[in-house]
């Protein structure tokens, strides 16, 4: 299993960023090649300075070796070994009539020992859009892709994504959504037996393989380093001693019960989704960028650009936990976009394009009827 979704990852980075380079039409991603100390590494591509992205990276990375301390000592885990696979991307166009974006899919194997036998291994992944300025076909065509390619799975899995991303990118202190969500998935297990082997004893044993799920982060933004393991959703988080703490990015809500699926059809899945990001996000971004937009839209834009800002410091799990466990800092703040702004009070007005904005994303919609 391993192998294939590394396989697709490595070749969905090259799909996305030849479709991505294509829209730009004069900035070319640069790839940076880097080395992990203690096992793996990965690919960052980034995209700068182009006549449609103003900022973007498209990174991947397999990552192995021995659990980082901190995981350890939490919870007292003597040992374990680990590999995470995973794509992340997110873009910020210049334009501020297109939206930015984020996808991010990944598995995690956890071993016993080096070379030793797999004691569990989970998937997760998602995609949300973050618009500054409401185009309900636009949200509504990049829901129904992620609606299609998780139909094509299981039809219950939709409806249970789309309300976990809502939850998820959530800037609690705000009140807001960070834009207008698409799918979250995480902590998905193969029902291929690996959840059976589990001991149903105390023993320390027995119960490494439920710990180290209950611990393992989704990096939300970046998949470099010790920091892209996925996160249990009813766990807790191995920085806090509360499940409500920023740091857990409001997963205590996720709690549908998910369909089991087989190691085939989460593999699947991603493969769906991967594709339906292309599907999704490039028409939105075809019709849009030769859009003429004014300075005060731009302005706008970079106000909004603060609360993702926001999110990503102050909420996201993955980040916070990256940068706690030394993870890769360059691909980790990868994310944020180059140019940001936060004015004190900052108001506007009653009836406006950008009021219209913020109602939806202080009041989660249902795009799909």
């Amino acid at each position: 299993m391993k192998n294939r979704f590394i396989d697709f990852i490595h070749s969905l980075q090259d799909q996305i960023c030849l479709e991505l380079e294509n829209q730009d039409g004069e900035s070319r991603f640069l790839e940076d090649s880097w080395k992990r100390e203690g096992g793996g590494g990965g690919r960052t591509r980034v995209i700068s300075n182009g006549r449609v992205f103003e900022k973007g990276g498209v990174n991947t990375s397999v990552v192995h070796g021995v659990l980082p301390e901190l995981i350890r000592e939490r919870f007292n885990v003597e040992q374990g070994w680990f590999l995470a696979a995973g794509i992340s991307l997110v873009l910020h166009p210049k334009s501020p009539l297109i939206p930015t974006v984020h996808a991010n899919y990944r598995y995690f194997e956890l071993y016993d020992k080096e070379g030793g036998e797999k004691r569990d291994s989970w998937f997760g992944g998602g995609a949300d859009l973050t618009p500054y300025y409401l185009d309900d076909d636009d949200a509504r065509h990049f829901h129904i892709q992620h609606k299609h390619a998780c139909d094509a799975i299981h039809p219950s899995l939709y409806p249970i994504f789309k309300k976990d991303c809502d939850n998820y990118f959530h800037n609690s202190h705000r009140g807001e959504s960070r834009g207008i969500g698409g799918i979250f998935y995480d902590y998905m297990r193969p029902d291929d037996g690996i959840a059976e082997k589990k001991s149903a004893s105390s023993t320390k044993e027995g119960n490494q393989s439920t710990k180290m799920g209950e611990i393992s982060s989704s990096n939300q933004e970046t998949n470099e380093g010790p920091s892209h393991k996925s996160h249990k959703s009813e766990g807790k988080n191995p920085l806090s001693n509360s499940k409500d703490s920023p740091e857990f990015g409001n997963s205590a809500k996720m709690m549908d019960v998910k369909p089991q699926l087989s190691g085939e059809q989460l593999l699947q899945l991603a493969k769906n989704n991967g594709q339906a990001f292309i599907d999704a996000y490039i028409p939105i971004v075809q019709k849009n960028k030769q859009a003429i937009w004014i300075d005060e839209q731009r302005y706008w834009q970079e106000i909004r650009r603060g609360r993702y800002v926001e999110f990503n410091l102050i909420h996201d799990r993955g980040t916070l936990f990256g940068l706690r466990t030394d993870g890769r800092v360059e691909s980790i703040l990868m994310s944020l976009p180059p140019r940001v702004r936060w004015d004190y009070d900052f108001q506007i007005a009653d009836g406006s394009p950008e009021s219209a904005l913020i109602s939806v994303l202080k009041q989660p919609k249902s795009w799909i009827t």
